[in-house]
């Protein structure tokens, strides 16, 4: 069944679209389950064995072009393999930046700089996991940013600090937002700031410290200290001062790629709590013949279709090159509290055993409970749909 969009082209698959990814996908997750992952949580560990495996099976690299060494598949397959990643009890939160943080370099990198990194970036070769973008001052208020890059001969000279950017300590490189002009010498604010591409492998120790944040979720989050890093003016991405255009040219699939795990996540938790209150029986019946039970689970499926609806749009809208930004905002919002709900439901119908880590149950909620904030917190979206969708006064 498509729905067509105007003039009659077919847009939007309502089918189970990507059978044989979902299956492969399936596959591999089914090497990693529950106890894998309280493991590397008990000891605060990068899932390195199922990076592997995900890279190997090229799922990493499915947005760069195959000229580049990628599988150059459309975003709604990109959005396929991390639903199935997270509906399967895995987390795709190690390595997901490795698909879509390497579009700014994509479209607005040079051809040698495209030439040079991408390969490596599609084979696994090169890990481009991390992104310098948010700071402890500034939080979602980019351009209030306090790092600098000033330009001094072939080089930049950069001094600031990141904050909550994750897998930096399992990363080569880093895509880093920093002023170049500062900000009381520009017309909009949005202007002056630029985009690098630096090597954490030749920065450690030189202007570039990374220590470890330990958080709620083991997403292996980092604080990034710069202090006089000289990085090469050829890792310019595009034109100095416009890097903030490039940053947000690329939130669009950001946003449809972790509403996909919002989903995966979404599907998990129903899966898991229908299953549960089917089994367990308390005063003599399956604890599923009770609305105050069952309502609450149902009513998560309910949102969590409606999620994978606007999802889908979003992605075709992306892949037809069509605008797209308040279709993937709306689909992040959407999933996010779709899993929200689904998480509830699962962790109050499992009672006490909701707590015991064996079920997995309380790992997945406090997983899926960052989506609520992060990449983009839920004001921020209904911020923007207030004042880009409908009209209404700019809040900020």
């Amino acid at each position: 069944m498509d729905v067509n969009a105007t003039g009659g082209s077919a847009l939007m698959s309502l089918d189970q679209d990507y059978p044989e990814i979902r299956e492969s996908v399936r596959r591999i997750c089914a090497g990693f389950p529950g106890a894998y992952w309280r493991d590397l949580e008990k000891r605060e560990e990068y899932p390195t064995e199922f990076v592997r495996a995900v890279t190997e099976a090229g799922y990493l690299g499915a947005l760069i072009p195959e000229e580049y060494g990628g599988s150059g598949m459309p975003l709604r397959a990109a959005s396929v393999i991390l639903e199935e990643i997270h509906s399967s009890g895995c987390s795709a939160g190690a390595c997901h930046a490795q698909m879509y943080i390497m579009g700014t370099l994509l479209r607005h990198g040079s051809e040698e700089q495209k030439r040079r990194y991408l390969p490596g970036i599609a084979s696994g070769a090169l890990r481009l996991q991390a992104f310098g973008v948010t700071e402890p001052t500034s939080g979602s208020d980019t351009t209030s940013l306090r790092t600098r890059a000033m330009r001094e001969g072939d080089h930049y000279v950069v001094t600031g600090q990141k904050v909550w950017t994750s897998r930096a300590l399992h990363s080569d490189l880093m895509l880093l937002l920093a002023r170049t002009t500062p900000r009381d010498q520009v017309k909009k604010k949005t202007e002056g700031l630029s985009v690098f591409l630096v090597d954490i492998r030749e920065s450690l120790g030189k202007g570039m410290e990374i220590r470890p944040l330990p958080a709620m979720i083991n997403h292996n989050t980092t604080e990034v200290f710069l202090d006089n890093l000289r990085v090469p003016a050829e890792n310019l991405i595009g034109e100095e001062g416009r890097g903030f255009r490039y940053i947000l040219d690329g939130m669009n699939a950001e946003r449809v790629l972790v509403a996909s795990e919002g989903l995966g996540d979404a599907r998990w938790f129903i899966r898991k709590a229908a299953a549960y209150v089917n089994e367990r029986v308390v005063f003599d019946r399956p604890i599923g013949k009770n609305q105050a039970v069952q309502f609450p689970i149902a009513r998560a499926h309910v949102e969590t279709e409606a999620a994978e609806l606007m999802i889908r749009k979003a992605a075709a809208l992306f892949d037809a090159g069509l605008p797209c930004g308040a279709e993937a905002n709306m689909a992040k919002l959407l999933a996010s509290e779709a899993s929200w709900s689904a998480a509830e439901a699962c962790l109050q119908c499992h009672g006490g055993f909701g707590y015991a880590r064996e079920y997995d149950v309380e790992r997945k909620w406090r997983e899926t409970r960052l989506l609520q904030t992060a990449p983009i917190s839920t004001n921020m979206i209904l911020a923007y749909v207030g004042e880009h969708v409908l009209g209404m006064p700019r809040t900020y």
